[in-house]
């Protein structure tokens, strides 16, 4: 699951349960006997990374200092742990159409809605919209359901009402202080950590074709069980130097489908934080999508299958390898 270059916050199944745990090379420390020194959190609890963030200021501290101490604590082999999802955020927020050349691609894939336009004249208008939106516009948000998260490495069952499920790599934002109409300038200060997320999914139910008056539908495009895989961990927001210098890449099956740098975002992770904020109270343990890059299914023409592997990797965040399986038919 490559491992953190310092140290990093997950939460682990262990033959005696689970537990959140520090990761620092290829060992974790289980925090379950580290209670006092940490307030006196229930480490076993899926809640327990949250908890930890609503104090963070406090806690990310201590971590360190726990993290340090190779020679004291309860540490396990990494790799004789299952990684679980490192976080059960209250909310999830999510930008959309914030990378340029993913927005111009699935302008593209999405011609048979653009009132018979040419491929060339689609894009065109897809880059001239990108243009107008970064200089006049706001990034554009809506709301996931934390009931779609799952681990890192769990297998995801696509769903058989449709054959058009697709991948979107992530850079995932969690916070740490709670943030109300914060400006870009100081948005990162409330950034407790960074993780991974795969924000799966299916394409034909993005758009209405019922109702066009009314747009897209996330819910049912975005939401099915298993259809956000979440982690490998939490890696402490001073660990990542410029979140608009990571590299995202995803393969299906050994061959690279996504391999873009967050420096394509339209907006950046803190204007993004900000926007959110202007309308919401963010709080501790909410989970910020940023934004998938180019290369998505719906560009390749190639869409999940029974069967497939996508392995999904974000510079110094770890690693996620994710089997997906067809749900059964029933006629």
């Amino acid at each position: 699951m490559t491992d953190p270059s310092e140290w990093a916050l997950g939460y682990f199944s262990s033959a005696d349960g689970p537990f959140a745990g520090i990761v620092v090379g290829d060992r974790v420390r289980n925090l379950t006997g580290d209670a006092a020194e940490l307030g006196g959190i229930d480490a076993a609890s899926p809640e327990a990374t949250r908890v930890l963030l609503e104090s963070w200021a406090t806690h990310c501290p201590t971590l360190a200092t726990l993290a340090a101490q190779s020679d004291g604590g309860s540490w396990l082999p990494l790799d004789s742990l299952d990684a679980l999802a490192p976080l059960a955020p209250r909310q999830i927020l999510q930008a959309g159409a914030n990378y340029r050349k993913h927005v111009v691609d699935l302008a593209v894939a999405h011609t048979d809605i653009a009132a018979g336009r040419t491929e060339a004249e689609v894009r065109a208008d897809a880059t001239a919209m990108m243009d107008k939106r970064k200089a006049e516009g706001v990034p554009y948000i809506f709301i996931g359901l934390p009931s779609a998260i799952t681990g890192p490495l769990d297998e995801v069952t696509l769903p058989a009402y449709s054959e058009r499920h697709d991948w979107e790599l992530e850079l995932a934002a969690v916070i740490g202080a709670t943030a109300y109409r914060i400006s870009p300038e100081t948005a990162l200060e409330h950034v407790a950590a960074y993780t991974i997320a795969n924000d799966l999914t299916t394409r034909d139910l993005v758009f209405r074709r019922d109702m066009p008056e009314i747009g897209s539908d996330w819910f049912r495009a975005k939401n099915a069980p298993g259809f956000l895989p979440l982690g490998p961990w939490l890696v402490p927001a001073e660990s990542v130097s410029d979140p608009q210098a990571l590299t995202l890449t995803l393969t299906l099956n050994g061959d690279v489908m996504q391999n873009e740098s967050s420096a394509d975002m339209l907006f950046t992770v803190a204007e993004i934080v900000s926007a959110a904020s202007q309308t919401t109270t963010l709080l501790p343990g909410d989970l910020i999508l940023t934004g998938s890059p180019a290369g998505n299914g719906a560009h390749w023409g190639r869409l999940l299958r029974d069967g497939d592997i996508m392995v999904s990797t974000i510079t110094g965040l770890g690693r996620q390898r994710t089997l997906v399986k067809a749900e059964a038919r029933h006629e």
